[in-house]
């Protein structure tokens, strides 16, 4: 029986993130993954589908490669290779992962780990064999599958989740997609880039729910304006399913039956714990999650848990974060764990969607004080020079103090601007901090300065 400092079950970006600082810490490491190092992130979620849809950017500029005064011939794809980069992609960096694993010394076994009442860690590898884990901590890291609707059978050809989306082995002529969140539009920019008729349902009002209201309208007509079909306020009644498609049945604004290739369920997340704990485990779950409390600790001694499998936000960057905070509290008594505060959400469409913080009706909603900022990406010299003029950041300025309340960006590398608003606010920093902050010129970051300077009336170029 192999004794460690402290055992992970499940390599993803909790697991494995958190395997390697306790192991820059000196204790002796191990982490069980049933699958490949990385997640579900970096197998089935955020890796793979980044490699998709740049498949889907590089394809639309091909198309338009007249408006930059490039002639192309007939433009043709292999929707196999674009489904067969993504899964090399995913494939490197995993080996990458394990490499990680070794060169930082932390022992890593491929099998199904399941916790005893004992805090023991019985594993079946996949060649049949078992053996037992003894560590004096354990962390469960297991995170989160794609959650289906009740009604719903998914076959992975006609029905199906993310991860049989992954993998598709023939482009659908049609798809229906049941909501509207970061997966389901991530998902509808790509196939309908590639020329699948897509059908985009949504409960809520908006697609991206979770986002500021203008900033996901704005995505809305311009996903509309690519070609996609949007229907809110609708719900999913009846899936008929047959091998050459499906019949969605639909309810609400727009009640109707619908006839397509294929339905991609994208309604969110559930924890993954089937198969992780013996029969005699109890832990406390709070909505389906398991609960920690201030030290990342479950209600059963000496195991801890970090991740997706502790509820929202279901991000790998927020999961890595709560894996290192837990860490260090585990081996350090007077170290107290961060709990998260702040975040960036990204959703990965053309045009790119990424925020933090609070949203205006949020604000509006704790009667805070403040002022929004807004720049357009067609008044940045950088954006028009790029052809990606359409596009805007909003930014929410605190008062008297003028600390950043939030900020909400869509346009072209939304998702990488957005992290300089994030390292403004874990800083405390202030708008008149950010003004004085040269920015190069052109670069898209100047559209930071301009939407914090529009809160304040100091914009030049609006």
């Amino acid at each position: 029986m192999a004794t460690y400092d402290l055992a992970v079950l499940g390599g993803g970006p909790a697991g494995y993130v958190g395997a390697i600082r306790a192991a820059q810490l000196g204790k002796k490491v191990v982490v069980v993954e049933k699958e490949r190092a990385g997640g579900t992130c970096l197998n089935w979620g955020c890796i793979p589908s980044k490699s998709l849809l740049k498949n889907a950017e590089i394809y639309q500029h091909i198309l338009h490669a007249e408006e930059y005064g490039i002639t192309t011939g007939k433009v043709s794809f292999d929707f196999a290779k674009v489904i067969g980069r993504s899964r090399n992609v995913s494939d490197r960096i995993a080996k990458g992962v394990e490499f990680l694993l070794k060169a930082k010394k932390v022992d890593y076994v491929v099998g199904e780990g399941k916790l005893g009442a004992d805090r023991k860690i019985k594993v079946k590898t996949a060649d049949g064999k078992s053996q037992v884990i003894e560590a004096t901590n354990v962390m469960l890291a297991t995170g989160c599958l794609p959650r289906v609707l009740p009604g719903l059978k998914v076959d992975g050809k006609v029905v199906m989740t993310s991860r049989e989306a992954l993998e598709l082995k023939k482009q659908p002529k049609s798809v229906v997609i049941l909501g509207a969140g970061a997966i389901g539009v991530e998902f509808a920019y790509f196939l309908n880039s590639f020329g699948t008729k897509v059908t985009l349902v949504e409960m809520k009002s908006r697609v991206l729910p979770i986002e500021d209201e203008e900033i996901s309208d704005l995505l809305g007509k311009n996903l509309a304006k690519q070609g996609i079909t949007i229907l809110t306020e609708t719900a999913m009644e009846s899936v008929t399913a047959s091998t050459s498609g499906v019949k969605v049945k639909l309810s609400g604004k727009n009640a109707k039956t619908i006839e397509a290739d294929a339905l991609l369920c994208a309604v969110g997340v559930q924890a993954n714990l089937e198969g992780a704990l013996d029969a005699g485990v109890k832990l406390e779950l709070e909505k389906g999650y398991v609960k920690t409390d201030a030290r990342y600790k479950s209600s059963m001694a000496g195991v801890f848990s970090a991740g997706d499998i502790i509820g929202p936000p279901w991000l790998a960057h927020v999961a890595s974060f709560e894996a290192i905070e837990a860490v260090n509290g585990i081996f350090d008594a007077k170290y107290q764990p961060k709990k998260v505060g702040v975040f960036p959400g990204c959703t990965y469409c053309q045009p790119q969607v990424a925020s933090i913080g609070l949203t205006e009706a949020a604000a509006k909603e704790k009667k805070l004080k403040f002022k929004v900022g807004r720049f357009p990406y067609r008044a940045s010299g950088r954006a028009v020079a790029s052809g990606d003029s359409e596009g805007m950041v909003k930014i929410l300025i605190g008062e008297p103090h003028g600390e950043i309340l939030g900020a909400h960006i869509i346009g072209a590398e939304a998702t990488e601007l957005i992290a300089e608003v994030g390292l403004g606010m874990t800083l405390e920093a202030t708008a008149d901090e950010i003004g004085h902050t040269i920015h190069a010129h052109p670069t898209l970051t100047e559209m930071i300065k301009e939407a914090t300077e529009a809160a304040v009336g100091h914009a030049i170029h609006i």
